[in-house]
């Protein structure tokens, strides 16, 4: 399915399962949908399962909107609790869109829950009291964190899943990878194809140095501990000068919690002439995203870095903010300059990013999706050093093999659906999703 074929889906005012392969444009289209929300003037509540997901399109987490919180499970008394709270009832009221992105990470009861919490303040007869719900993500990506010996139950398995009976939006056109080479081995994880003519095409890269004139590529690695060690090294071994750069907060103090959590920006970031960094936010203005790599050259008259990117860019990182908004109102926000240090990064927190370079290490794997996170960060074989990897990382769940075949085959009948309906008929529907009352 091609992006305007899921947008006037989504304009019909029908929950959506908005999916596709990494690089396929689905924040993009996100972005697009809720750009038309907000001119049409329609409540949307824009969410995500992690922090981190949530930066990318200037949202909060599901768990702080919807009012779940830390909570693993919610009784009568916790849902009278929240009912009597004048700011979710006024939220709950004005909302009448609720997006949730990176849904493969949240699991099957808390999707429930969240159903019986917009039930509880909307119609409670009704899938999510009525609101129009879109789920975004890629099962093929990381699954859910779970506590040990306990198995991930994605939000497939859960009984909101079947009460929303979500029209299926599988996103096919590839906006990021720029080589045949990428596309073959990712469609091949994908496929659960992985031969050894597409393990020795991954393997011409192990080793081997990307041409990045004197930008050292960001190293991808699967534990925090390998992260840190390598950044604070690195960073320790340039002889100049350091400067340092606090974070600016204002608002709700557990939201400006939220936001820092989320927020790749450190609270504290300390740079050197000659550091390697990332930007962590998307300024499609300023010639950045979310993932480009470039080095400190310098500081303007203001202090604040130049940065010269992979591609011979020079930009000026000035800060930029985060922030946690209802109705338009800022609840909470967060400056930082938009860089951190970027040696070294994990595979969780690279979910998202579209990297020029990376050398990676995935000898230590221990999830499904693992590999296919950090390959397709990486827009060109190319621009992979790798390092090490282990017989997990290629690996994906059998599950969500079997999964993914019948979302594209739903997708498109879903597609062909519209197609068929024509276009008066598409206008008229989606008027009519305008002007319903919440």
């Amino acid at each position: 399915m091609n992006q305007q074929t899921a947008l006037d889906i989504l304009k019909l005012g029908c929950n959506v399962f908005l999916t596709g392969p990494a690089g396929s444009g689905k924040t993009y289209l996100l972005n697009q949908y809720i750009e038309y929300l907000k001119s049409k003037k329609i409540g949307v509540a824009v969410t995500a399962s992690t922090g981190i997901a949530a930066t990318h399109l200037d949202g909060q987490t599901i768990h702080s909107w919807s009012g779940l919180g830390i909570k693993d499970e919610l009784g009568k008394n916790d849902l009278a609790k929240l009912s009597r709270k004048k700011h979710y009832r006024q939220r709950f009221s004005k909302t009448k869109v609720l997006i949730i992105d990176e849904i493969s990470m949240l699991h099957a009861h808390q999707l429930d829950i969240v159903n019986r919490i917009c039930k509880n303040f909307k119609e409670p007869l009704l899938p999510f009291g009525g609101l129009q719900v879109i789920l975004c993500g890629d099962f093929f990506q990381l699954p859910p964190v779970i506590k040990e010996n306990k198995k991930a139950k994605f939000v497939v398995e859960s009984l909101a899943w079947h009460e929303m009976k979500p029209q299926i939006c599988y996103l096919n056109e590839q906006y990021r990878h720029e080589d045949t080479d990428m596309t073959k081995i990712l469609n091949s994880i994908r496929e659960d194809e992985v031969s050894d003519e597409i393990f020795d095409l991954l393997l011409t890269r192990e080793n081997k140095s990307v041409a990045m004139s004197d930008i050292k590529p960001t190293r991808l690695f699967t534990h925090n501990a390998d992260v840190d060690a390598i950044n604070n090294l690195e960073l320790g071994k340039i002889k100049e000068k350091s400067t340092a750069y606090q974070m600016f907060t204002k608002g709700e103090e557990k939201l400006v919690k939220v936001l820092k959590k989320g927020c790749l920006a450190p609270e504290r970031l300390v740079l050197k002439k000659g550091a390697v960094v990332m930007f962590v936010r998307n300024n499609f203005d300023r010639g950045y995203v979310n993932g480009t790599l470039g080095k400190i050259t310098g500081f303007d008259e203001n202090k604040l870095p130049i940065v010269r990117t992979f591609s011979g860019k020079n930009i000026i990182a000035n800060p930029e903010t985060w922030v946690i908004e209802d109705d338009d109102v800022i609840l909470a926000s967060v400056s930082q300059v938009p860089l951190r240090l970027a040696w070294a990064v994990t595979v969780h927190k690279s979910q998202g990013m579209t990297l020029d370079a990376a050398e990676m290490d995935l000898s230590k794997s221990f999830e499904y999706g693992m590999g296919y996170v950090a390959l397709s960060r990486v827009r060109t074989l190319t621009g992979i050093k790798l390092l090490g990897i282990n017989e997990t990382a290629l690996k994906i769940n059998p599950e969500i093999y079997e999964l993914d075949k019948e979302l594209r085959k739903i997708s498109a009948e879903n597609a062909k659906e519209i197609a068929e309906m024509g276009r008066l008929e598409k206008r008229r529907r989606q008027k009519k999703f305008i002007k319903k009352d919440i």
